[in-house]
Formats: C-alpha cells, structure tokens, sequence
C-alpha cells in the first residue's frame, strides 16, 4: 500500500465500484476484485459519493465479464437465478495499482483567499495522463490554482499534489516534475533563443544538454529563429521558447497557460499537435479561452467558475449531459451567471 496515491479514501472507491456491479449484474453479493487486490482497502463504511469520486470511478474502474467462484455465489435480485456456468458482469482489475499511481495530479478542498474574496472555493480534481482542459472566464481562479500547483503562491488551506509529492511539504519535488508556461511568459530578452534554453538546461543539470536543446528547437519549431535575441522574436515566436523552456526536462507533468497566444494558423497546427502527441505519455493541463483548441486536443475538460468547479467531465459527456451542445455553449451556460 506503501506510495499509492488516491484522490480519496479506497472505501469510497470501492463503495461506488460494488454499487455500479451490483446495478449491471442484478445481484446484491457480488465479489469484488478491488478487496481482492487490497484488503486493508475494506474499511470504512459505505459512504454517498460525490463527483469526483463517480467521474474517477467510471472512467477507470472498467467492469468486464468474469464468473463468480463457485464458493461466493451471489443472492439473486429481481427475482433472477444464479447460474454459475454463466458468465455475470463483476468487477475484474488486473493492474489496479498502476491505475491509483497514474494520479499525476490531485487536488482536494483547495481554496485560496484573497482578503476577503475566495479566488478559488474548495475545489477537489485529479488528473491522469492525457490533455486536461482547464476553462472558466476571467477571474474565475484558473490561473491561481495552477499557480499553487506549481509553488508559484501557497493556498490557504486544502491540499495539493504533483506525482505524489505535496507542493507546500516537498516544493523542490514538484518543481522537478513539472513545467510550467504561465499566462505572462517571462523570459530574458538580452538572451538568444539557444543561450536561455542552455541556461534552464543548467538549472536542471540536463544530461548531454546539446542533444536535448537541439531536440527541443525541432519540436516547437525554433530553428529559424535559435540565433536570435529573445527580444527581436515575435510574440508567437516568444510563446514557443516559453514552452521549449518547460518541456526542456522532460517533466511528467506540464501545465500550459493560454500556450498559443499569438500564433498565427499555421502555427497553432504544429502546436496543437505537439500538445497531443506529448499527451500521450504526459499529464498536461491546458489553460485556453479557444473552444476549437480544447475540443482538438483535450480528453478532460474541467470548467470552473467564481472559484467553484462546475463541471468535470470527459468532452463527450460533458456535451451528452448538456444536450449534445457544442462546447462553447456549454460554457456560457454553465458560467453566464
């Protein structure tokens, strides 16, 4: 049990996963294979459960056919009987760990507060690998909470971590694991383009730097541009060292706020796609007011507003919950108050 992380208690997991097999099977005692995989997981009573215990449940814990041992045949409901020749809908989890680990993010009761006004209210999400949409107008508290993921400013209570390690106990940890494009973009403008990305290299004792910057300058597409001063790029030019300078240690965890201000088309193409290929085997939460970026590249979309999370769903529910809306129409409905 040592290392796991969960965005909750596993009694809440398991109370919502029983419940789900119960539903699809018809029977009241169905085996379950989370007790199998993690006994101690059994205690602590069934608890209601809330949305993102229901979103982590459904999305991970995938139910698969498997027969009941002849030994824990279940009561019938509905008046059906048990056949244990048949195959029964029940839980099957064949690498549950890797699934709990897969939290690259987690995030429970965050709230910060400003004086008097709560920028962010209590708030609890995780996040896997994959593209996470980050959306809510202005002042909603996107920024503030990415900013708190990244040890940019401290919440004022609540809890949250990166790769498992908590980014008020163990800053230094985080940081190694993450990389971050701001809203602001701060960059050295005296510098040049190869200079400033082989000078983050040495903040983070890149091996064989050379490779890595060269490798980098292809992937955003920098070429042209290495030898020049920061200061003499144009502002899509200076968003893509941005982002050069946070994948530049190949960080689990990315977190990318409004990362194509200021391209033109052609170039939000090469970027888009860059977002998704490193999604594949990163976490990457995208901040971006573009609905056509997210619905192109996300595969989770939170959006938040006036500090409270609203919805956090995968897009394709997201939109079969509203009425099979587009995007942008679920946003204003759900934030134009």
């Amino acid at each position: 049990m040592d290392g796991l992380i969960l965005p909750f208690p596993y009694h809440h997991v398991i109370a919502r996963y029983e419940a789900i097999a119960q539903k699809q099977s018809g029977y009241a005692n169905v085996p379950c294979a989370v007790r199998d995989c993690f006994p101690e997981a059994s205690a602590g009573p069934a608890v209601p459960c809330n949305d993102v215990v229901e979103v982590f449940v459904r999305r991970n814990l995938k139910i698969t056919p498997r027969p009941y041992p002849s030994a824990k045949q279940p009561t019938p409901r509905y008046g059906r009987t048990y056949n244990p020749k048949i195959s029964h809908p029940t839980p099957h989890i064949s690498n549950l760990k890797h699934i709990f680990t897969a939290m690259s993010i987690r995030v429970e009761a965050l709230t910060k507060v400003y004086g008097t006004q709560k920028a962010v209210d209590g708030i609890s999400f995780t996040a896997e690998p994959g593209v996470l949409g980050f959306l809510g107008p202005n002042g909603a508290g996107k920024s503030t909470t990415m900013k708190i993921l990244t040890g940019f400013i401290p919440q004022t209570s609540g809890t949250a971590s990166v790769c498992g390690f908590d980014v008020v106990k163990q800053p230094l940890e985080v940081k190694r694991r993450i990389g971050y494009l701001p809203e602001s973009n701060p960059l050295y403008t005296d510098m040049y383009v190869k200079e400033s990305l082989g000078f983050v290299a040495g903040i983070h004792k890149i091996h064989e730097p050379a490779k890595r910057i060269a490798d980098i300058i292809e992937q955003t597409g920098l070429g042209p541009e290495q030898h020049k001063k920061i200061g003499q790029l144009s502002k899509g030019y200076r968003q893509r060292v941005g982002l050069a300078q946070a994948m530049l240690h190949n960080p689990e965890v990315l977190i990318l706020d409004e990362p194509t201000s200021g391209l033109d088309p052609n170039q939000l193409i090469g970027i888009r796609q860059l977002i998704l290929d490193l999604g594949k085997t990163k976490t990457i939460v995208l901040s971006t007011h573009i609905m056509q970026e997210v619905e192109a590249v996300c595969s989770q979309v939170i959006i938040i507003n006036k500090g409270n999370i609203v919805a956090n769903d995968t897009l394709q529910q997201l939109r079969k919950n509203n009425g099979d809306k587009s995007l942008e129409e679920v946003f204003i409905s759900l934030t134009n108050n």
